[in-house]
């Protein structure tokens, strides 16, 4: 028995070694009481794989690292995938919003890097995106900026999906796509 726990400990300590976690945000609330003021710390932490995997978190303590661990536990608990073009960047421009918070993700040319603000650039970061070009329209809250990123990115679709809801062949598609390059438009 006590064999099996320690496997299990095992395998979740390599599961978590892949993972590259950000502190987005801390947030420090003050509650008064009889006494004086209780401290307690909100923490914004941002979990992926760094090939394509990520998730957002959300933890409340007394203490910073309690809050940033339950934060972590939390992002890894609801993490999604997004397709990504080469390893690198996005497939194609998409908008996402969440609350006043909305952003616009535009598709990059290697070398360009990630060209994005704060809790978006976290984002790419663990995302393993390599190459973006970002901006934050609305709401500069943290929250809200994170969660309009990740709407855009639950946007993002493989063109293999989209000749599949089409009814036509991936390479049909592709060569369309040459096309329009050629034309000068992308």
């Amino acid at each position: 028995m006590a064999q099996g726990r320690r496997d299990d400990r095992r395998d979740r300590e390599e599961r978590d070694a892949e993972f590259v976690d950000k502190l987005v945000h801390i947030n420090r609330v003050a509650k008064v009481v009889k006494g004086g003021r209780r401290f307690g710390f909100a923490a914004l932490v941002v979990v992926g794989d760094q090939k394509g995997r990520v998730g957002f978190g959300h933890g409340k303590a007394r203490e910073v690292p309690e809050a940033i661990r339950k934060a972590t536990e939390n992002a890894k608990r609801d993490m999604i995938f997004v397709p990504l073009r080469a390893g690198r960047t996005l497939h194609h421009d998409v908008q996402g919003r969440h609350g006043a918070g909305r952003v616009l993700l535009r598709a990059a040319k290697p070398g360009t890097g990630v060209i994005a603000g704060g809790p978006m650039r976290a984002v790419f970061e663990t995302l393993g995106v390599q190459d973006v070009v970002a901006k934050s329209l609305g709401s500069s809250n943290p929250y809200n900026m994170v969660r309009a990123t990740f709407d855009a990115l639950k946007r993002q679709v493989h063109p293999k999906d989209v000749a599949a809801q089409r009814g036509i062949k991936y390479s049909t598609l592709q060569a369309r796509r040459g096309t329009v390059s050629a034309g000068g438009e992308e």
